[in-house]
């Protein structure tokens, strides 16, 4: 099974979704000068106020609630495992392409952001809707309709996916690495039952609809990314000495990629392409789903929320994943190249350093990401049910959702994470299609814009 889910991922990720995402960044890149540079200190600067503020409104969420919410399915378990996997499977210089596919990433959820916005509208509830489908139906034309259909289905399938069955799984992991650290035994019952506590908690708030799964975002992800990068300080200051040698390795490996997977070649095609679906995992950029969040934002102009866009690839990739990265090539843990070990390897390095006591603190920093994660994902993947079947699907969704959160308790990691990894390539398509067919009204956005600065 898995062998021929590596080969589906292998297409998937070989010319489609990996030249499309890359291609795309860079054709809007152009379009809007690099926007994403040149307006990055306006920004963080915007980021910053709006978190001081966190201000409240009742025809929506908030600018932050909003970002957080968006960061929330961004900001999860991807960042521990998913950087583990992309540097035992593609070497160090996987790391160097997860930094190149958030640069233009930036752009692409700056993209993402301000045309959800832009083409957002009020549902029966109330409640301001957007992202992708409504992109598609609200500009360009009912010859397109179909389009939004199939973002949709696939939106629903990675909610159970990329944004459950992902997170859900290696929570388990780095509780259990945790219990038989200590002594304990890992067993199919335990799994089963943290996989239930875990689908209670996570319905009950995913019931409260957008507010609520906004004020948990808001609460879980600057709490849990706060921790766990001064556990990953803590670390780098250990092992200072190592950290020029480890950003050595990823620039080099990017280019000169050691033969860890085959040739050189296939190891320099590998470390591409692991870096950039891992780094699309990571941030979602390109996917639209980030969209569904920041559609909801109560702001004066869509390129405000558009800012809060490139703000969330920056905290996620540029800022946690090389946290990430950084730790593990400095901690002096080996790394098993060609395995997919998930958690383990990033557990296995902060222990190099902190000893096993830590492995409780990365199984905390991971139910908190999880959780946000899944949050996140329920929230998107109910918004692509109410698009396909109606308003009256969000108990429904939400119940399923709890249903698949145990099922991931208990499922093989491997698979887990190439099924993820397909179903990401096959949402984006759509998604770049449409960004690249609305490039022209983003760029009227950015002008008008700039004039009223």
């Amino acid at each position: 099974m898995e062998n021929i889910l590596e080969t589906v991922n292998s297409v998937v990720w070989g010319v489609p979704a990996l030249l499309g995402i890359l291609g795309v960044g860079l054709y809007l890149s152009i379009r809007t000068g690099c926007i994403q540079l040149r307006v990055f200190p306006k920004a963080l600067s915007s980021f910053l106020r709006t978190f001081r503020k966190k201000e409240q409104n009742d025809d929506g969420v908030s600018p932050f609630q909003a970002l957080c919410t968006a960061l929330a399915a961004t900001v999860g378990t991807g960042n521990l495992a998913g950087v583990a996997g992309a540097i035992a499977i593609g070497g160090p210089g996987a790391i160097f392409w997860m930094w190149i596919s958030a640069i233009l990433g930036m752009v692409t959820k700056f993209a993402e952001a301000t045309l959800s916005v832009r083409f957002r509208k009020k549902n029966e509830a109330g409640e301001w809707v957007g992202g992708p489908m409504y992109m598609i139906r609200n500009a360009m034309g009912r010859r397109w309709q179909w389009l939004a259909g199939v973002y949709c289905f696939f939106g629903v399938v990675a909610a159970f996916g990329v944004g459950n069955a992902t997170q859900i799984n290696t929570v388990i992991g780095g509780v259990n690495q945790a219990i038989t650290a200590f002594g304990g035994t890992e067993s199919l019952w335990g799994n089963l039952l943290m996989g239930a506590v875990l689908a209670i908690l996570i319905c009950g708030i995913l019931l409260g609809g957008l507010k609520k799964i906004g004020t948990m975002a808001e609460m879980l992800v600057p709490f849990a990314s706060v921790c766990y990068l001064l556990l990953g300080l803590g670390v780098l200051i250990a092992r200072a000495q190592a950290i020029p040698e480890a950003l050595a390795s990823i620039v080099t490996g990017a280019f000169s990629p050691r033969a860890v997977t085959g040739g050189v070649i296939g190891s320099f095609f590998v470390g591409l392409r692991t870096g950039v679906s891992r780094g699309v995992f990571t941030n979602e950029a390109g996917m639209g789903t980030a969209g569904i969040a920041h559609a909801a934002a109560q702001v004066k102009h869509p390129v405000d929320q558009g800012l809060m866009g490139i703000m969330e690839v920056f905290l996620d990739t540029i800022v946690i994943c090389t946290m990430t990265a950084l730790v593990i090539l400095v901690s002096g843990t080996p790394i098993p190249y060609g395995q997919d070990t998930g958690v383990a390897l990033t557990t296995q390095a902060f222990t190099e350093v902190y000893g096993g006591w830590v492995s409780i603190l990365i199984a905390a920093a991971l139910c908190c990401f999880a959780i946000a994660t899944v949050l996140g994902w329920g929230l998107y993947g109910a918004r692509c049910a109410q698009f396909l079947f109606g308003d009256g699907v969000w108990k429904k969704f939400v119940f399923i959702q709890g249903g698949a959160v145990i099922l991931g308790a208990v499922l093989k990691t491997g698979t887990v994470w190439l099924l993820a990894e397909i179903v990401n390539g096959l949402m984006a398509i759509p998604n770049l299609i449409v960004l690249a067919h609305l490039t022209p009204e983003l760029c009227r956005l950015v002008r008008q814009f700039r004039k009223s600065e």
